[in-house]
């Protein structure tokens, strides 16, 4: 593999890639061989084009191990670009469905419309070749003029003037924070040191969160690209990308791109022979949520407990081994190359006044099409949900989504028509945090749910300060009490009470916002509280001490699968004729439920 030594040469390699492509014409076969679409069976996918491409002798084939085009609810997906037509995607490609699309669209250059799904629609930065491209090769990304904004950058811009261009573009951090990346960057670059630090948080740790790890499955060298273009800004030579080990795709990627970059001397000494020097390594995380905070995740590297530091020194002035460090997370990454190639008058022509660009969103829960959508900011939940989403599933009334992970809030109907941006999520009550969204329907009992999400914080917690460590265990204790149906009215105001002092005297993110969930639930499903607490009563027939099973007797035609089914014998009655439950005996299993299915003659209360 040729060392590249100039911009020009890297421009060159680049039109030959693509000079390559027009003579040729190939059909590329893209089969996405993300986590997900490796779980939906896209193994077997790609094993079965690769021998009808054999068998049917199709020399111009080119098979591709893609990334994630978003399209998780398709699963497996597989994308055909041939004879310079557009892109044509198909989903739930099943090994037994290849042969079908090898006769019809590459032999006979018909669309097979009954596989035929939607692409990825709009402006797309971070995700720009997520699915598109092979991850595993440098090619491949050069010539979608991979490295050709660090190129620009080396040849022909000082660090001030990537600030200036990275401000202007009004790009904030991806990560949660919202903080303006020009600045972070600034700050940086102001401070002295023998040594500096680049780092990339790829610790994605929100329940229903996916967006980094597809980015770094689909597209790692623009990572890579965007930490070295940083590194050359503030003066630092060295970068560290600190991931998660349960992420074992992107980590073999990231490898395979870090060695590919440094073999053509993109990485490593005298980049571009303009005597940059700019090296990465990688730093594996086990799972630990707080370490989503920068001061806990630079403790981590250092091989200490992850727990959070008092700022200020902010890691801009003593960060990773007391040098100045700056920490982005991997979607803000992805969006530098872009910004330099394009200009931060194209970036913030995007969105909204103070949120400029696009937002990738994780979107899970009870909607219909699971996946990942980059939208613009600005945009609004119900184009999210229903849009994109494709909806509620089962065709259920829509009831809240939780913004942020367990760091944000829950917003209900009456904001989805609100355009998604820092401020705006942060004024409902939650937060953009970094891009998951779980979407709830009608049958979620937000009271559990904020007992949930606090279940979680809770455990997350690295126990360093009193608010998190007991504060959050008080909190959950009264929403035990409440789920149980012994809460009272006092209980709702010790909620509010106790949850505002965690707010305001929690060491780090994690603890100021742990209580968000609870506080959210508390303003915008008010009377599911009540309902719980007055009434004893479950609204969504979810918390089992509140629910309770009664046999409608016009559907029951006596056919004892529930005394069969019950665990603790509490239904009694005659074949044929309606069965009773004794309700001081029955423990609320829900098991008579669940076996009754069919009839549906027993019903939650």
């Amino acid at each position: 593999m040729v060392r590249i030594k100039s911009l020009e040469q890297l421009i060159n390699i680049r039109e030959a890639l693509r000079k390559e492509d027009e003579s040729r014409n190939p059909v590329r076969i893209l089969v996405g061989m993300a986590t997900c679409g490796i779980a939906a069976g896209a193994g077997a996918t790609y094993e079965a084009f690769q021998k009808e491409i054999q068998e049917k002798g199709i020399g111009n084939a080119v098979l591709v191990k893609a990334g994630c085009l978003g399209s998780c609810y398709a699963e497996p997906t597989v994308v055909i670009a041939a004879g310079g037509r557009e892109p044509v995607f198909y989903g739930d490609v099943t090994a037994d469905r290849v042969s079908g699309i090898i006769e019809q669209h590459i032999q006979r250059g018909e669309t097979v419309k009954e596989l035929e799904a939607a692409g990825p629609a709009g402006i797309r930065i971070a995700l720009r070749n997520c699915g598109l491209i092979d991850p595993e090769s440098i090619e491949d990304y050069i010539r979608n003029d991979g490295y050709l904004g660090l190129g620009r950058v080396l040849t022909s811009m000082a660090p001030a003037e990537v600030i200036d261009l990275v401000k202007k573009s009004g790009l904030r951090g991806r990560g949660g924070g919202g903080f303006p990346t020009g600045l972070k960057w600034e700050t940086a670059s102001k401070y002295p040191s023998d040594q500096k630090y680049i780092v990339c948080n790829a610790d994605e740790g929100d329940p229903g969160a996916f967006m980094d790890r597809s980015i770094l499955e689909g597209d790692p060298h623009s990572v890579l690209e965007a930490m070295a273009i940083a590194g050359y800004t503030v003066g630092a030579d060295k970068g560290y990308i600190y991931i998660r080990a349960e992420y074992p795709l992107a980590i073999k990627r990231l490898k395979t791109a870090l060695a590919q970059a440094k073999e053509r001397g993109l990485l490593g000494k005298d980049i571009l022979n303009r005597g940059f020097d700019f090296d990465i390594e990688l730093r594996y995380g086990a799972g630990a949520f707080v370490c989503g905070e920068e001061t806990s995740l630079i403790k981590s590297i250092e091989g200490e407990r992850g727990e959070p530091a008092n700022k200020p020194p902010y890691p801009a002035e003593k960060g990773l081994w007391q040098k100045p460090t700056t920490v982005n997370n991997v979607e803000t990454f992805a969006s530098i190359p872009p910004i330099i190639n394009r200009g931060a008058e194209w970036f913030s022509a995007i969105g909204t006044e103070k949120s400029k660009g696009t937002k990738v969103f994780a979107l899970a829960g009870k909607v219909k099409k699971v996946g990942l959508t980059e939208v613009p900011m600005g945009t609004t939940l119900r184009d999210i949900i229903f849009g994109t989403g494709g909806g509620i599933k089962n065709d259920r009334r829509f009831k809240a989504v939780q913004t942020g992970g367990p760091s944000g809030g829950c917003i209900p109907s009456k904001y989805l028509d609100t355009p998604i941006d820092y401020e705006t999520l942060t004024g409902i009550g939650s937060m953009m945090g970094s891009g998951g969204m779980i979407v709830m329907d009608e049958s979620d009992c937000m009271v559990n749910l904020a007992k949930f999400y606090l279940e979680f914080s809770m455990d997350e917690s690295c126990g360093k300060c009193t608010p998190c460590r007991i504060g959050n265990k008080r909190l959950h204790e009264i929403l035990t009490k409440i789920t149980s149906g012994q809460g009272t009215m006092q209980d709702l105001e010790n909620l509010k009470e106790l949850g505002a002092v965690i707010k305001n005297t929690a060491l780090c993110g994690l603890g100021q916002t742990s209580p968000n969930p609870v506080l959210s639930s508390l303003n915008h499903f008010y009377d599911e509280f009540i309902a719980h607490v007055v009434e004893k009563r479950c609204p969504a027939g979810v918390c089992p001490s509140l629910v309770r099973y009664e046999v409608n007797n016009e559907k029951c035609k006596g056919c004892t699968a529930c005394v069969k089914a019950c665990p603790v014998k509490c239904i009694s009655g005659e074949i044929k004729q309606p069965h009773r439950i004794d309700q001081e005996k029955c423990i609320r299993c829900g098991a008579c439920y669940r076996a009754c299915k069919k009839l549906k003659a027993i019903e939650k209360r």
